[in-house]
């Protein structure tokens, strides 16, 4: 599917990668070695201030394409735009946030938060000030003093979406950042992030795997195809002017959308 490229902050454009792997049947040591595609000809825009999210089985490509985007890993043809300019490396104004967390150990919640502007250099008044901005955006304050071991995972998270905002990027990438959380804390943590993107309106390319989330998320939803990753259609999330704020779910439109997806997806396996 090809999208025309414009001035969105994103543009992917027709993007195929593929890994080295050792071919089944190859036996030991000096086996025969074949290419796994992993992403065949992707092609999408993200427009400022834009929710997208990827949506597709385990093993299309979607975080293959987002560490592309993110400057990671190369393509190995097409390109990747970011607002006009192509994608050779990583960005500072382009940050993410794993489903690991990737929090420093040894560090307390506020000097993980600080950590990006101390590698830029930052002095450490200004980065502090705006580290205990971010906890407070994130419902955190008061923990500035723990340590990640004494968080629950809900609040690791939300620690590390504080840290990617720091710099105030211009992207934000997050790879199924709630994907490790129990349902109930998932869905809070969902509500919380959609109130904080309304007011801050970064662009966001979201990694999922859940039908839901990408409704509840999302301004469009890329549904991918099984391996080699395409993709299949581009849908517009039918609650989408509504979501931040308010409870969508029971929505008959969304129901709607989610057996229509569903469907989309069972016709590729």
């Amino acid at each position: 599917m090809a999208e025309t490229l414009g001035d969105a902050v994103v543009a992917v454009d027709r993007v195929t990668k593929g890994f080295t792997v050792r071919a089944t049947g190859g036996g030991r040591t000096g086996s025969r070695r074949g290419t796994m595609l992993a992403l065949d000809r992707v092609s999408i825009t993200v427009d400022r201030a834009e929710l997208v999210s990827l949506l597709g089985p385990s093993g299309c490509g979607k975080t293959t394409l987002l560490r592309i985007v993110a400057g990671l890993l190369s393509a190995d043809g097409g390109r990747v735009l970011v607002q006009g300019v192509p994608v050779q490396g990583p960005r500072k104004d382009t940050c993410m946030v794993f489903q690991n967390f990737g929090l420093l150990p040894w560090r307390t919640v506020l000097g993980n938060v600080e950590f990006p502007l101390e590698l830029d250099g930052i002095p450490q008044p200004e980065r502090r000030e705006k580290a205990h901005g971010y906890l407070r955006l994130v419902g955190l304050e008061g923990f500035e003093g723990h340590y990640p071991h004494e968080l629950s995972g809900g609040m690791q998270q939300r620690v590390g979406i504080a840290r990617a905002l720091m710099r105030r990027p211009l992207l934000l990438l997050m790879d199924e950042p709630f994907g490790a959380l129990d349902a109930q804390t998932r869905e809070q943590l969902q509500e919380d992030f959609l109130g904080i993107w309304g007011k801050l309106r970064t662009t966001v390319l979201f990694v999922t795997h859940s039908i839901d989330e990408a409704l509840v998320m999302s301004d469009r939803i890329a549904v991918f195809t099984p391996r080699p990753g395409q993709i299949k259609v581009v849908v517009d999330s039918p609650v989408r002017g509504s979501r931040v704020g308010q409870d969508v779910r029971t929505r008959p439109e969304f129901a709607e959308c989610r057996v229509h997806i569903r469907a989309l997806l069972r016709s590729e396996t």
